[in-house]
């Protein structure tokens, strides 16, 4: 993620994936596409519509697992996706508890969120 996404435009991601074939983008989108498109994240369709481009959906699975993250260092009950806590596991920023299967937020995973928590101050 070489480019910092407003609120909005990673709103506009989301809206995007829900967004029927064929459905009018709402004004969210509409107002953040020309961004998105120019960075890559989204497409034109043929039909007018927009999709995520694989950057696009990388970019997303990756704020979900960051926000997945937060969720867990703040409330060990948040309750995370599949995809989310498989990816988090393997790359040992969450233990799985093998008897409850409850997850819990690592060490590794705390330093993690430290070192983006200081990127995102000195941006």
């Amino acid at each position: 993620m070489n480019q910092q996404l407003s609120i909005d435009e990673y709103d506009a991601l989301e809206q995007i994936t829900k967004l029927a074939k064929g459905a009018r983008p709402s004004a969210c989108i509409a107002r953040n596409s020309k961004r998105l498109v120019g960075i890559k994240l989204v497409a034109h369709r043929r039909d007018g519509g927009f999709e995520l481009t694989e950057n696009g959906r990388q970019t997303l699975f990756i704020k979900q697992c960051i926000d997945g993250l937060r969720a867990k260092a703040n409330d060990s009950a948040a309750v995370l996706s599949k995809p989310v806590i498989a990816f988090l596991a393997k790359k040992g920023h969450i233990d799985i508890d093998p008897v409850t299967e409850q997850t819990s937020i690592s060490a590794r995973g705390r330093e993690c969120l430290a070192d983006i928590d200081a990127q995102s101050k000195s941006s």
